[in-house]
């Protein structure tokens, strides 16, 4: 008689198996009726463009539409003067004290800003959401093109996230994912959206030296091209004293913002932050995201210059890029849906390892939980999953030696 067989600690989160394909689109259902109830729920309660808690609907979408209207009135440099940007807000919603959202961006910003601030506020609300949403998804389906990967990108939590505070993510993702997803047949057009993404220079970062390592010159040269090309038009557009503005206002952005927890550490998922919400001076802070810049650096530089799959490449650059600024909150964690994207796309093909698929289910799930686990734990779970993502591709792209394969390991989702 054969001898039972022995009990596999942790067998299903190794395996992956408990995360049927059923499970996942009825997770998926759930999770997106969930976040149509909250939203029209919002919505409902709100009077005047002002919701249930005194913030505008759309709460960061504020700041771009108030600097669109200072722009359209030909007060483009006041949009980085915090007092009068400030009393913008309040004369647009009619309330003294609602919160201030600040405008940290560069001037390039300023052309979508103005075009959607020739709209009613809830009206370019909706349009900014609609337009950016369907590209976010568009770009998820080009790297995994299956008929789920729409559901379950719609049902990222980093989706509500994003929708709830009329963020910029979906317009991101579809920058660096799209880039990065046409970069192989279409290198030209992949440099202007590379190029693009200095709306948001915190995350272009490590474009130039990926680009580089892979001699990707014809997208490098698009993209500084695009560039030069955006900060010709805005000078011309608002005069070159919108950039001495924009300087200027980066020593507020710095130091009331990032530096003092303006925003919230818990609401930051980096390094900077992580410190700073421990109680480490801002010095130490600094440090401490200096060397995880330059490790991200150095290990993309290994993988960019190295013969592994180009989708790898990519999921390694979308989390760099987050891990390389001080200044990520939760809502840009919606960069790790391309990220899991490309390295599902690998991982379909050749199957899961030992507990991938568990660790992407909390990938999934963290940006939904980042803030409460920060503020009411002191764990900066966005950071810790990002880490983790870039650590699981860096084992993807350069496998140890007797490591079983992945076919091995674990079967891929159906």
């Amino acid at each position: 008689m054969a001898a039972p067989a022995k009990p596999e600690p942790f067998g299903a989160l190794r395996r992956g198996d408990w995360l049927t394909p059923e499970r996942l689109r009825n997770y998926a259902l759930i999770l997106i009726i969930a976040y149509a109830l909250a939203i029209v729920a919002l919505v409902a309660t709100s009077h005047g463009g002002v919701d249930y808690a005194g913030r505008p609907v759309g709460t960061d979408f504020s700041d771009v539409w108030t600097a669109g209207r200072l722009a359209l009135k030909g007060a483009a440099t006041s949009a980085y003067d915090p007092p009068v940007h400030f009393a913008a807000q309040q004369a647009a919603f009619h309330k003294a004290d609602i919160p201030y959202y600040g405008w940290h961006y560069p001037p390039f910003f300023l052309l979508l800003a103005s075009a959607l601030a020739s709209l009613p506020y809830l009206a370019a609300l909706a349009v900014w959401q609609g337009a950016t949403l369907p590209l976010y998804l568009a770009t998820i389906r080009a790297i995994v093109p299956r008929k789920e990967a729409l559901l379950i990108a719609a049902a990222f939590p980093a989706v509500f996230v994003n929708l709830t505070h009329g963020h910029n993510g979906f317009l991101s993702v579809a920058l660096l994912g799209g880039g990065l997803a046409m970069l192989d047949r279409r290198p030209w057009l992949a440099g202007v959206l590379f190029g693009l993404v200095a709306y948001k220079p915190q995350f272009g970062l490590f474009l130039p030296l990926a680009l580089a390592m892979d001699g990707r010159w014809k997208a490098f040269a698009a993209a500084g091209a695009t560039v030069v090309a955006l900060v010709a038009v805005t000078a011309g557009l608002f005069g070159v004293d919108i950039w001495k503005a924009f300087v200027a206002n980066m020593g507020f952005t710095q130091k009331v913002v990032l530096e003092q927890g303006g925003t919230g550490f818990w609401k930051i998922q980096s390094v900077f932050a992580a410190v700073r919400l421990w109680g480490g001076s801002v010095q130490l802070a600094y440090a401490a995201q200096g060397i995880a810049t330059a490790a991200a650096g150095a290990a993309l530089a290994v993988l960019w210059r190295s013969r592994a799959d180009q989708r790898l490449k990519a999921a390694g650059l979308m989390t760099a890029c987050l891990l390389a600024t001080p200044y990520c909150l939760d809502y840009d964690l919606l960069l790790l849906a391309p990220a899991v994207a490309f390295l599902a796309s690998v991982a379909l093909e050749r199957g899961f390892r030992p507990f991938e698929i568990s660790f992407l289910a909390v990938v999934f799930a963290a940006p939904i939980l980042t803030r409460p686990f920060a503020s009411a734990a002191l764990i900066p779970l966005g950071l810790l999953v990002t880490l983790g993502l870039f650590a699981l591709v860096m084992l993807r792209a350069f496998p140890r030696v007797g490591a079983p394969a992945p076919s091995e390991a674990s079967p891929a989702l159906g």
